[in-house]
């Protein structure tokens, strides 16, 4: 029987990277590398940890352990796209001379790399360059066994189109039927609007912040979303022709500038925008985009204008207390929970999150599966309990061999033999429901609270339910959302008189009071609380609201 397995080294879990060791025959392919600490494939020595590296595309996570690699073992050969080669360096922008050790390999046309062994590239969405990944390999005419055998890695996928990006082609792979697909799963089952609506939402709170004279802080990642964002503030209608300042600083204006040098790989939509005004830098055009150098340092935040600027920024480093700003964060950045206390240092500061879907949610994961009809799917790129709930879904456990490895543990991916499936895992919870009167109860056991999710969904102990067809769809309300959904409203008595409590203090924010001279001075406090130190702000009629509407 020909050997095909998959041995992970990292799995995307948390920020440990992805990085997985496949073996058909008597090859062995390296999937990505983008481990912080490569001892476990160093300590192989010999001529290195497989017979050739493949990179999806040139995020960190992907990608970061590539050079450390490379020069453990400098005859090992990588290959990735034309435009992952090219945008590989600035996962090590700290060093000089950094060299171009990836070889190019073409889209949609398979290469032969040992005897039996081809690889072929599928653009993947997700970013430029990004590939899906199809191995074949094909047994000696003097083998037992005369079949092929496929195995396809998505890397990071996105079947809709982005601003710079266009989506995965479902026609390109249809019917495919590889033996084995390893897919990312970052949003597990999630549902989400579509990418153009979750666009529209978050260029509406900017343009919401600039005309309420807040300034704009968007700490980004190197490659990818930056650009995104940047393409969507030059082209949106609510920013077109506005006197507005866009500050890019750090990495992700030499993201920028590596995008200029892939103009043509770009969609031919940019390429025509990038014909009559500049794709980015551009200070004629309002709003006018430039870079953040040292001498204009001076200047932020004297008129409320937008910076993009680098994920680890320090955000002391732009939000000045004697200012006023939004600081966005996306939504899957792990370092989102510790910004809490510089919020608290910052006391005109607000600290929000926001989604922009990168990936595929969990109906156009299924979507694709259901389309390849493998016969082993694989998850990987995602938290644990993402990963479990889609190898969880009915849908796909009655038809395909579900595998969610943690890194470490081997998955043997036996072709044409029939074995039992695993006992899909149980990830429903049953519970009562019960009316009483004016409310409905819905009582749940407590193992729901064994998941670490409960934390997130009983943050505050309100929820929000909605139908989904013909299901009730339960979310948690965070701190977070709830004082901005409140924060622009007063409380007010039946008859339209001010209340004399903590949301009408014009020292009341971010859930706490900073007036000095109040007891409750840098405590958190609830919106209809109360103290001796209170100092009405100015109500506008349409902002006003009774309290028989609020619920705290």
């Amino acid at each position: 029987m020909i050997q095909l397995d998959c041995l992970p080294y990292g799995v995307g879990h948390a920020d440990e990277g992805v990085c997985l060791l496949v073996r058909m025959g008597p090859y062995r392919i390296l999937l990505d590398c983008g481990l912080r600490d490569l001892s476990s494939l160093t300590d192989l020595g010999g001529d290195g940890p497989a017979d050739l590296v493949l990179c999806s595309h040139a995020h960190a996570d992907h990608a970061r352990g590539l050079l450390s690699l490379h020069r453990a073992f400098p005859k090992l050969p990588i290959y990735s796209s034309e435009v992952t080669t090219q945008l590989l360096p600035l996962n090590w922008t700290d060093e000089t001379d950094v060299p171009l050790f990836s070889h190019a390999l073409p889209w949609r046309s398979p290469v032969e790399f040992q005897d039996g062994l081809t690889a072929e590239l599928f653009p993947a969405g997700h970013l430029p360059g990004a590939a899906v990944i199809l191995l074949t390999y094909t047994p000696p005419p003097t083998a037992t066994e005369s079949r092929s055998y496929t195995l396809l890695y998505t890397g990071d996928f996105f079947l809709s189109n982005s601003r710079l990006v266009e989506g995965l082609r479902l026609e390109e792979l249809r019917g495919l039927q590889p033996d084995v697909l390893i897919v990312e799963g970052s949003y597990g089952t999630a549902r989400y609007p579509h990418r153009r609506q979750q666009e529209n939402q978050l260029a509406e709170r900017i343009s919401s912040a600039i005309a309420h004279n807040q300034s704009v802080l968007l700490p980004l990642p190197t490659l990818g979303l930056g650009q995104e964002l940047l393409m969507l503030l030059r082209s949106h209608h609510l920013f077109t022709g506005r006197n507005i300042d866009i500050w890019v600083n750090g990495t992700v204006a030499a993201g920028c500038d590596a995008y200029l040098e892939l103009l043509p790989s770009l969609p031919s939509a940019v390429q025509n925008f990038a014909r009559h005004q500049p794709l980015f830098w551009d200070e004629r055009v309002r709003p006018r985009v430039r870079h953040l150098d040292a001498e204009q340092r001076s200047a932020i935040g004297k008129s409320p204008c937008i910076i993009l600027t680098d994920l680890t920024v320090d955000l002391s480093e732009f939000c000045q207390p004697k200012d006023s700003w939004l600081v966005l964060l996306p939504q899957q950045v792990s370092q989102q929970e510790g910004r809490e206390a510089e919020e608290i240092s910052l006391p005109h500061t607000t600290i929000e999150s926001y989604l922009l879907a990168q990936h595929c949610d969990g109906p156009s994961t299924t979507q694709l599966i259901h389309n390849l009809r493998p016969q082993h799917v694989v998850f990987v790129h995602g938290a644990p309990n993402y990963l479990a709930d889609l190898t969880g879904l009915e849908e796909l456990h009655n038809r395909y061999h579900l595998h969610s490895p943690s890194a470490g543990s081997l998955v043997e991916l036996p072709i044409g033999e029939s074995f039992l499936q695993p006992v899909a895992p149980d990830n429903s919870y049953e519970g009562e429901l019960a009316e009483l009167g004016t409310v409905v109860t819905i009582t749940l056991p407590d193992s729901v609270m064994a998941d670490p999710r409960w934390r997130s969904l009983s943050d505050t102990g309100l929820i929000e339910a909605r139908w989904q067809g013909e299901e009730l769809v339960l979310r948690g309300l965070h701190q977070r959302e709830l004082l901005n959904q409140g924060s622009d409203r007063l409380l007010a008595w039946s008859d339209g008189s001010l209340r004399e409590c903590c949301q009408n203090c014009r020292h009341f924010r971010g859930q706490r009071c900073w007036n000095p001279g109040s007891p409750l001075f840098n405590f958190k406090v609830t919106p209809d609380g109360y103290c001796p130190g209170f100092e009405a702000i100015q109500a506008s009629p349409e902002i006003v609201e009774e309290t028989d509407d609020l619920e705290f």
